[in-house]
């Protein structure tokens, strides 16, 4: 479904899609992002075919587009004189993007500084339809009065269109996705290894070379060997259709920041044109994801490429950042040629870190020299921080943090609360990603603000972005599928002050929600109706927890693996654990299944229920359920690297005390580590086991080198025969190190991933 007014189209199709009758008064404010202020009044105003519009001053766009939006529901006709009407006034008291939207019995009141704010009224009140709007052409409205306004001036949704490519039907329903939530910014990221997706006249061979791949990896990146499709795969954005674009998205208050990847990323580049690479041979334009060694050659005839591309990107994009990218950009090849090694020593520059710094912060005066402002990864810090730029944290919040307290901009979107690539379910039916756990919930409370940073400080945060990297997603369906319904919660994370946010409220708004985004031809994930489960111990027993995010719904379980129905067991409370079982469970209404089925093998081995601790704190992204979780019985998913079972460290070892109730007899310790190495996580470098005995000195096993084993390995101390008596056990893990040159992260700690600590 592609429609050139999409748009209109799509009101339309929402607002007549359920004829029914209209809904009781109450519960009718439903709108995402939860406004700061709403009321609703004992009364309708019943939108009918003759009333009366004005607007004043800049007002008048977002008067247009709202009479757009009515004329595709019912037929009107403007009457000045008729007391039904539709005011939009101004009001300079207003914040920036703030409005006022009143609802009486016989009028509508919009008040907003500009039309911008206005614009966002009309989203409001549009999410106020009922589902038979048009019905005998009338609208019937909830009288409300709502007072509005954003926590954040940088409200954004990114889309990688460099691994796989999406028509400009596609890019203008995702921006009318973004304006209906109130998202100001469109981070539209269209060069990458795998293909250069913008026209640039000048160098006519990024159109020719640069936007096509031979092939493309089939299945994970991690499956090994490596297969591919065969298939010939690319195309690029003509500048007319990005002119249409960037107009469409002005017509929607959303700005759109394009990002010209640099000094990395840049194989496609460099596979049109070998010189502006170190050696200068031929290379293809990547057909698998990762990070490559082809990389600029910071010489002047590759600046003057970069200049002369930045040049026909401005004529086509008003923004005032343009994305320079500047992440994982590897030294190698610098480090080998001998024209890097003499501009660092020209320069005095103290190493390829340096040598980076002085390529962004040349590129930076260029495009300063253009009006503009850069804004770039947070490996841009790297070598020292160009004097104007604004830094994208992604690796955590550390780099927020240093570039915020050096009086930088920033925008916050860490892998651990904003990569809509991952996962978000760990239903293991869930499509193909690159990774990772980002359910809903955990999107939803993400605190935009490192806890670092005082009060002065925190106004350099501008906002934060939701991105969409997409490796693993060929289809618009699958872009959907991730982004919906994590872009929702976003959008309310930067519009929503935390004191207005309650994600249970949150979730009953996304169940009514659905049904827009159904008649709006958007995919979405649905995973309100599933279960999640929690394992809990204390000096007396061991229970587990069953919960579902929806209200007013029955869970049904079993223990022996058999599957719910109707007339399984209700929960009702936690669940005592005393042995090994598979405990499967279901959403139901009075009816029928709501949802997919909840499965869980609990393996109650010898350690559950343990006293534990850790040396260190995980990464306070990747925290799991503790140091508990280690030893509660359950494994983690084999897939989702941040599902609430892996604990995650970056670059330290650890030492791990488990604590038995009383003294055991040991026989076999297994340990799973994850050894995602296109994600930065190996598996450690070594392991040692020392267990203390009731009344003997202490043992230690001899160490093992899990290197080179698979994804999730199982680290197996089998001692072969009985070791009676042991009241704990310490074990050793030493992490990794630093990750090797030719490997996604080199130069950077690796993490160290660890999951469940079997005993028996």
């Amino acid at each position: 479904m592609r429609h050139k007014n999409f748009a209109a189209f799509c009101l339309f199709v929402y607002l007549c899609f359920n004829c029914s009758s209209p809904k009781p008064l109450d519960n009718q404010i439903l709108i995402i992002p939860k406004p700061s202020e709403q009321t609703v009044k004992p009364v309708q105003f019943i939108l009918k075919d003759i009333y009366a519009v004005s607007a004043e001053n800049d007002l008048a766009d977002a008067s247009v587009y709202f009479m757009n939006q009515i004329d595709n529901v019912i037929d009107i006709k403007l009457d000045p004189q008729n007391k039904r009407k539709v005011e939009f006034i101004e009001n300079l008291d207003i914040e920036d993007e703030g409005y006022y939207l009143d609802v009486s019995k016989n009028s509508i009141s919009i008040e907003a500084k500009d039309s911008r704010g206005a614009f966002y009224a009309v989203q409001s009140l549009l999410q106020l339809f009922p589902d038979n709007a048009g019905e005998n052409n009338e609208i019937v409205i909830p009288c409300v009065s709502i007072k509005d306004s954003p926590q954040f001036k940088y409200r954004g949704m990114h889309l990688d269109v460099g691994r796989h490519m999406y028509s400009v039907d596609f890019i203008k329903k995702y921006i009318d996705a973004l304006a209906m939530l109130k998202l100001n910014t469109f981070h539209w990221h269209l060069t990458e290894d795998q293909g250069w997706r913008i026209e640039i006249k000048k160098y006519p061979k990024l159109q020719e070379i640069a936007a096509f791949r031979d092939e493309t990896l089939v299945g994970h990146y991690s499956d090994q060997p490596h297969q591919f499709d065969g298939k010939r795969y690319g195309g690029y954005y003509t500048q007319e259709e990005i002119k249409a674009i960037v107009a469409y998205a002005e017509e929607r208050y959303v700005t759109i920041i394009p990002e010209i990847e640099m000094p990395g990323h840049s194989q496609a580049a460099i596979a049109a044109y070998p010189e502006f690479g170190c050696s200068g041979e031929q290379v293809e334009v990547a057909k698998k994801w990762g990070v490559f060694e082809e990389v600029y050659c910071p010489s002047e005839k590759t600046f003057k490429f970069l200049e002369d591309v930045i040049d026909e990107v401005v004529e086509l994009f008003p923004s005032k950042y343009i994305h320079i990218g500047g992440d994982e950009a590897p030294k190698t090849r610098w480090k080998n040629c001998s024209h890097c090694q003499e501009l660092i020593r020209q320069n005095e520059l103290k190493d390829e870190h340096g040598l980076q710094s002085y390529f962004i912060r040349r590129m930076e005066k260029y495009i300063n020299s253009k009006g503009r402002q850069i804004i770039g990864w947070d490996e841009i810090l790297e070598g020292g921080l160009a004097p104007n730029a604004t830094v994208m944290s992604w690796r955590g919040t550390s780099g927020a943090v240093e570039a915020a307290k050096a009086g930088h901009n920033v925008v916050m979107t860490p892998t651990s609360h904003c990569y809509f690539d991952y996962y978000q379910s760990e239903n293991e039916d869930e499509p193909l990603a690159i990774g990772g756990f980002l359910p809903l919930e955990k999107v939803y409370n993400f605190n935009p603000i490192p806890e670092e940073l005082n009060e002065s400080e925190s106004k350099y945060v501008l906002g934060a972005q939701g991105n969409i990297w997409t490796e693993y997603m060929p289809t618009e369906d699958q872009v959907e599928y991730m982004a919906f319904p994590r872009m929702l919660a976003m959008s309310e994370v930067v519009w929503t002050n935390p004191e207005h946010k309650n994600y249970e409220d949150f979730v009953s708004r996304v169940e009514h929600f659905h049904k827009r985004l159904d008649a709006l031809d958007i995919n979405y994930a649905n995973h309100l109706y599933e279960i999640e489960g929690a394992s809990t111990s204390s000096a007396t027993e061991t229970t587990f927890e069953l919960t579902t995010p929806s209200k007013g719904k029955q869970i049904r379980y079993t223990l022996d693996g058999t599957v719910p129905n109707l007339e399984s067991n209700i929960y009702n409370k936690s669940i005592p654990i005393t042995e090994s079982v598979t405990i499967k469970a279901a959403v139901f209404d009075d009816e029928k299944q709501l949802g997919s089925m909840f499965s869980q093998d609990i393996n109650y081995h010898k350690a559950v229920g343990a006293k534990i601790t850790i040396d260190k704190n995980p990464h306070k992204a990747y925290q799991g359920s503790g140091a508990e979780g280690l030893i509660n019985g359950i494994n983690g998913s084999d897939k989702r690297f941040g599902d609430k079972e892996w604990l995650g460290f970056w670059g330290e070892d650890i030492f791990v005390e488990i604590n038995f109730k009383k003294p055991v007899d040991l026989t076999t310790i297994k340990m799973r580590f994850y050894n995602g190495q296109g994600q930065w996580i190996y598996a450690p470098k070594s392991i040692a086991v020392t267990w203390y005995y009731l009344d003997r000195a202490p043992t230690m096993y001899q160490s093992i080198e899990p290197n080179g084993l698979i994804t999730n390995v199982s680290a197996d101390f089998g001692m072969g025969e009985e070791i009676k008596d042991v009241k704990k056990i310490i074990i050793r893990v030493e992490n990794y190190g630093i990750i090797p040159e030719g490997k996604q992260g080199a130069g950077n700690k690796a993490w160290t991933f660890i999951d469940e600590i079997i005993v028996n």
